[in-house]
């Protein structure tokens, strides 16, 4: 019985050592759409999603004057996209980002605030 005893002890031991493997979780991102206000810096990364691939519009709007500041056209993928955005020559520091397709229909907006 003490032997058992001992032998069970050892076990609880030994199986209470043994690290546990924990899976890393991908980090995830949010598309800068799905939220109403976002600060960035300049070179920043953004994400967001497309509901097709396609030529789309990245445009940046002044949001006192309304004016566009700057538009890029790109072929999107299908799912998750990434670009960067560069503020250092803007002097607004409130803008829009607006997304939209080739026939001008828009995907996404929201305000972007410039550090």
């Amino acid at each position: 019985m003490k032997k058992l005893l001992l032998i069970l002890s050892i076990l609880l031991i030994f199986t209470s050592c043994v690290q546990e493997v924990i899976e890393p979780t991908p980090p995830t991102t949010q598309s800068i759409f799905d939220v109403k206000e976002s600060v960035v810096v300049d070179g920043q990364n953004i994400e967001f999603k497309l509901p097709s691939a396609g030529l789309y519009t990245l445009t940046l709007i002044d949001k006192e004057t309304n004016q566009v500041i700057s538009r890029e056209r790109f072929n999107g993928t299908i799912g998750e996209n990434t670009k960067k955005i560069y503020t250092n020559s803007i002097q607004s520091r409130y803008l829009y980002l607006l997304l939209e397709d080739v026939t001008k229909k828009e995907i996404g907006r929201t305000t972007i605030i410039t550090k």
